[in-house]
Parts: structure tokens; sequence; C-alpha cells
């Protein structure tokens, strides 16, 4: 059974890197597991209902998926598994899914979620039995920074186009990130590692008093709160297998692979810790996590950014955080209340938190050209990244049939191929 290490005082007030088999005193511990809660909250809820899932269902196969992900990878890799944004486009062409209230066809989708979950999980038995090799040829660091870059940027719209439908509320996103970073430079010990939380919070008070207060914008509306129940069940649904749907849906796993390995790899530069041994257990975690979300209603998971970008901030890398994190989200599952308090968020103020995220999710894609001195004074390497990011970045979309890839799809298609094609003519002696 794992044991974490407990950190060291003078390393922690010196804002030392905590590593992933270390822990911070347990109080410390739980509020940083409620600011990764926070992180993945948006995301994991809003792709469900972009799907016509149920979000508490999302909600608590996060946190069950965590915990799998926790086991399977021995507690090494520190990561938080949340909904998938790579799922959306394809589970909307095999359902038809119009875009409101649940999803009549959801079985269909749940059937392709599964059965994309089992090849991921194969993709991972097969690394682990014959090493990540074939895995880093295909996919070095120039094509996994670019893939973790775009995953960032292409991200970025949302908050800045879809989350500030007021002149107020783009003030508000910039007053919130000015929060985050006021505390991420201007404060110390605990208070500075919980930068995420704190500046939601005194962000969230700023926007109740100039919109409750002085009537600027939309009130900070708690009546959802104060309706919604304490216990409640979510609603499950089964799958329903089918072809057209699984030859649709299953080869998102290959997107999810990319994305994993990127994270893996910046989890790695950032805490130089090599995490390249655990990779064929991450990908099992990952595609066991999707079969047993798919199977109740839940949506395909994945290795989350957000919380990527949350660890690169505070610099603590402790999976006793994502345990944590993982059993508050199945508890919050089942608690209708909580949703509705996560929900009255203003949406300025996440969005606000979320371009901060996202901005370090694509400096982090950047962190691992740094870290592995990728050289782009080689036109390979340099046509590569440029690419890659406009077609993320610009969601670049390409159809066959009823099969679209676009977005981040596209991009990590992109890179692989393109690397592979220019990679052809070595550079002369």
């Amino acid at each position: 059974m794992l044991t974490w290490t407990p950190t060291s005082d003078a390393r922690l007030r010196e804002g030392g890197v905590v590593a992933p088999d270390e822990r911070l005193p347990w109080p410390q511990t739980v509020l940083l597991g409620v600011q990764h809660l926070i992180a993945m909250f948006g995301a994991t809820v809003l792709a469900p209902i972009l799907m016509g899932f149920d979000p508490n269902v999302a909600v608590l196969m996060s946190g069950i998926g965590t915990l799998i992900f926790f086991v399977l990878t021995g507690g090494k890799v520190p990561s938080y598994l949340g909904s998938s944004f790579a799922f959306i486009g394809v589970v909307i062409a095999a359902t038809g899914y119009a875009g409101q209230g649940p999803n009549a066809n959801i079985g269909v989708a749940l059937g392709g979620i599964v059965v994309c979950g089992l090849l991921y999980f194969l993709i991972g038995a097969v690394v682990q039995a014959v090493g990540t090799g074939w895995i880093e040829r295909l996919m070095p660091p120039v094509v996994t920074g670019s893939v973790v870059a775009v995953i960032g940027l292409h991200l970025a719209h949302i908050p800045v186009k879809n989350m500030a439908p007021t002149p107020f509320d783009a003030w508000m996103q910039a007053i919130t990130f000015v929060c985050v970073g006021l505390v991420a430079v201007f404060t110390r010990g605990m208070v500075q590692r919980l930068l995420i939380l704190v500046g939601l919070i005194v962000a969230s008070v700023i926007y109740a008093v100039l919109a409750n207060g002085l009537g600027l914008g939309k009130p900070l509306d708690l009546s959802g709160v104060a309706a919604a129940a304490w216990v409640g069940w979510p609603q499950f649904s089964a799958p329903v297998f089918s072809a057209a749907a699984s030859v649709l849906i299953a080869p998102v796993a290959i997107i999810l692979v990319a994305e994993n390995l990127g994270h893996i790899k910046a989890v790695t530069a950032m805490t130089g810790r090599n995490l390249d041994r655990y990779l064929g257990r991450a990908f099992m975690g990952d595609g066991l996590a999707t079969m047993v979300a798919g199977s109740v209603g839940g949506t395909g998971v994945t290795t989350y950014a957000e919380n990527i970008g949350v660890m690169a901030a505070t610099r603590i890398y402790s999976t006793a955080i994502f345990v944590v994190a993982g059993l508050m989200a199945i508890a919050l599952g089942f608690s209708p209340k909580f949703g509705a308090l996560i929900q009255a968020i203003p949406l300025a103020v996440m969005g606000g938190v979320s371009i901060v995220v996202f901005g370090l999710i694509a400096v982090a894609g950047a962190k691992i050209w740094v870290d592995h001195q990728v050289d782009f004074s080689d036109p390979r390497n340099l046509l590569v990244a440029a690419i890659t990011l406009v077609l993320g970045t610009g969601d670049f979309t390409l159809k066959f049939g009823d099969f679209a890839l676009g977005g981040i799809g596209t991009a990590t298609f992109g890179a692989i191929l393109l690397h592979a094609l220019l990679n052809r003519r070595r550079s002369p002696a």
C-alpha cells in the first residue's frame, strides 16, 4: 500500500516542489483537493451538458475514474480524470443530439464510449508489455509539446467568447485573472499555493459587491443552492452497442493517448521525475475508467489539463491530493446542493479562472519543448509545431462521411503524421 512521505516544513516555506510520493499536512491536502475539484468542475460539468448527459453522473464518475487511475498507476502519477471534450463531436454525430435537454439516444453513445475505453486499455496493455519506445518515436517532444499547447489554445475561445456576454462580465474576467495573479505574486505559503481557489473567492466577493450591491451586472443568485437537496441520485443510463456508433467514437482513443502522453511528459518536466515507466499503466487506468463511466451513463474521461495547470502554478504534485479530490467528487455526485453552489459561481469569474488555467496548459506545452531542447532551427520541428498550433487553435475540421475530425483531433493526428512524413528525409550530414 502506498504511503506518502510528509514534506519538510523548510522546503514548504521555501516554496519548493512537492513530489508525487510526498504529501502536505492533511488539512492543507484537503484544501488543495478542493482547489483541484473546482479546477476540473467547470469542464467536467460542461462536457456532459453539451452532449445531453447528466452532469452529476459525470462528476461522480470523474471521482471514481480518478481513484481507478490512482490504483492502476500505483499512486505514482498525479492526475485527475474528468470529462473529455474529444467525445463531444462524435457523440453528437452518433446520436443526432439537438443540443437541448437529455440525449434521447444516450445509450448508443455510451456503447461507443465503452468500446473506445476498451481500445484505449488495449493500447496501454501493449505499451506496458513492449515499452514506450514506439510511442515516443511516434510522439516525440515536438509533437507532445505541440499537442499539450494546442489543448490550452483550443479551449481559450470558451472563456473569451462564451463566458463574457456583457462588457461588465468581460471586466470581471479581467478582475478575476488579476486577482489570481496578485495572489500568485504577492502572497506566500499556503495562500500562494491556493492561488486559483483564493483568487476565485476574492473575485466572487468583488462580483457580489459590484453586481448585487451596485447593480452593475447580473446579481449573484444563490436561490438554486437553497432549493437543491443535500442528497440525491444521479440519472444512470445503460449502454447500447451499435457498430456504427462504435466506429465513430472508438478512434477518440488515439486523441486520449496523445493527451495523456502529453500530460505525463509535462508532469515529468515539471517534477524532474521520469514517469515514462508508468505510461502503459496510465493508459490502462484511463481506458478502464472510461469503460466504467460509459457503462453507467458518464462521459469518457481523460487526464485533465486543467489540473495539470493548477499543479504547474502551485508546484505541488502529491497524489494524495487527487485521492482527496476523487473522494470529494464521488460525494458531490450524490449532492445536488453542492453542484448548485459551484454552478452559482458567476460565469465571468469562472471564465477569468479558465483563462489562467488554459494559459498555464499552453505554457506547459512550451515547457516540454524547452526542457527537451527541441531544435526549432530544424524546419521539420518548426513546421510540425507551427501547423499543429494553427490547426488546433483555428479548429480546422476534416470530414469523412458522417465522421468529423476537428480541433484537438486534427491537431493531434496532424502533428503525428507531419512528424512521420517530414522525418522520412534525414538532415544532411
